[in-house]
């Protein structure tokens, strides 16, 4: 509780119906309105650290007990596991995850864990240090606001300017910790785009490195150097069994400190409310890339101090994912091995540098929203001349979207918005021509006598919501 809240509405609601007690009974025994005890068990409001003093002393509570559902990730982390395609056709909606955890928080736990050890079908190898590292990412809802703290102290200290980043930096490597940066030419360093060379005192970046991309090199080095006994507490908590999985949240962590120092909280989330979260002015005003702004708008979720809950992924051109972070977004679009080819994601690579917008509405969310304003754009693999391109996605609630600069151009309706699917596997859309295979579970229709504008023609599951 190092920010003095916590989000616990389901084990406190557990706890009244333990006591026998009504709202209004529980909130007079804790000196609040009712009205403010529904938002916190609907988890719209946090409990903060007055009212859980009040429910250890009126209830001899152990307050390890409200985090019991965060070793799952809460709703959003049960919501994660079952929108598995395995589960596709059985329609599970938010409500029900939201009640199963709140009815039966052991059974759901169980669950949780029972899917852990068997992973999704797609598993194996280096997928499952992926998936345990992002899970523990997820779980924190991707902000770690003890990072973003000492981040934002130390911006302050070396006051950092759009101007001066770069310079800021490399004098903090020199007088603190003795260290130049040296800039090397590609065949000196090829396959590489860092390198710490102790004996030399020299931090070498690659000169195929743009601008924004070494100063976050720099800062990625201050903060091993800087964070690491932090950083390594985060590690530890997070009883990562796996050495892979361990190794991967760590790197999470020291870039996520790097892009915080770069773009400090409270003076970037002021920016984007007054830009309208304009990536492109959040761009130069920081002097980062696309993709660490993208990065950045999924970690905002500092109490009292909140930011639009953004989701972000990184695609390749076989549509895969190399990157995923829901953050406090509730998206489970990117539970998913394959993307839909109708999302604008494949047609950004068709528009090299070009901002690709579009309205979404994605069949099979069922516990999670389902109407996305989504921000697409190519970016270049870190150190390449270009021959690796990735696309950047960023996602918001359509109903969130409205005073963005970037959705001022289409419209956020939902009967505008185009139906995508979650891979054709667990997509029910019918007529769909970019269908490539049949939805799991939907029984198929073969008809001798006619062929329909799609290879396979199936009947729709009455059970789907």
């Amino acid at each position: 509780m190092a920010d003095g809240s916590v989000f616990a509405g389901p084990a406190l609601r557990r706890l009244r119906k333990r006591e026998g007690m009504t709202q209004a009974a529980m909130a007079a025994a804790l000196g609040i309105s009712p009205s403010y005890l529904n938002l916190i068990e609907r988890n719209q409001r946090p409990l903060s650290a007055r009212v859980l003093v009040q429910v250890i002393d009126r209830f001899d509570f152990d307050p390890r007990m409200l985090r019991e559902e965060e070793s799952i990730g809460g709703v959003d982390g049960l919501a994660r596991r079952l929108a598995d395609e395995r589960f596709a056709d059985l329609g599970i909606d938010r409500d029900e995850v939201n009640e199963f955890l709140s009815t039966a928080p052991q059974a759901a736990t169980a669950f949780a864990r029972l899917y852990d050890n068997i992973g999704p079908e797609t598993s194996g190898g280096m997928g499952d240090s992926l998936l345990a590292s992002r899970r523990e990412i997820e779980r924190w809802r991707n902000h770690f606001a003890d990072l973003d703290h000492a981040a934002e102290a130390l911006a302050d200290e070396l006051r950092l300017s759009r101007s001066d980043i770069g310079a800021a930096l490399t004098d903090r490597l020199r007088d603190k910790h003795q260290l130049s940066v040296r800039i090397l030419p590609l065949d000196v360093m090829p396959g590489a785009i860092r390198r710490l060379d102790l004996h030399a005192r020299q931090l070498q970046l690659s000169e195929m490195l743009g601008r924004s991309s070494r100063n976050f090199q720099i800062a990625l080095q201050i903060a091993q150097l800087e964070q690491h006994e932090a950083i390594d507490k985060l590690v530890a908590g997070a009883q990562l069994d796996d050495p892979s999985a361990r190794q991967l949240f760590e790197r999470h962590l020291t870039g996520y400190f790097a892009a915080a120092l770069l773009m400090p909280y409270g003076r970037f989330l002021r920016a984007c409310e007054q830009t309208g979260y304009d990536i492109a002015v959040l761009q130069r005003r920081f002097g980062v890339s696309h993709e660490q702004v993208a990065h950045r708008l999924t970690t905002l979720q500092r109490v009292g101090q909140r930011g639009l809950p953004f989701f972000m992924a990184r695609v390749d051109r076989a549509g895969q994912f190399s990157k995923r972070f829901s953050g406090a977004s509730g998206a489970t679009l990117l539970e998913t091995e394959a993307s839909c080819p109708l999302w604008t994601i494949h047609r950004a690579f068709e528009r090299r540098g070009e901002t690709c917008v579009q309205a979404i509405c994605v069949d099979g969310a069922d516990s999670g929203p389902d109407h996305w304003f989504t921000i697409a754009r190519t970016v270049a693999g870190a150190g390449s001349s270009g021959d690796a391109t990735f696309v950047v996605v960023l996602g918001l609630e359509a109903r969130l979207a409205g005073d963005l600069v970037a959705s001022k151009v289409i419209s956020l309706d939902r009967r505008d918005a185009q139906p995508i699917g979650m891979g054709c596997s667990r997509c029910h859309l019918e007529d769909c021509r970019q269908r490539s295979l049949p939805p799991r579970g939907a029984p198929l229709q073969m008809d001798r006598t006619q062929r329909g504008i799609t290879p396979f023609q199936f009947r729709p599951l009455q059970a789907r919501r």
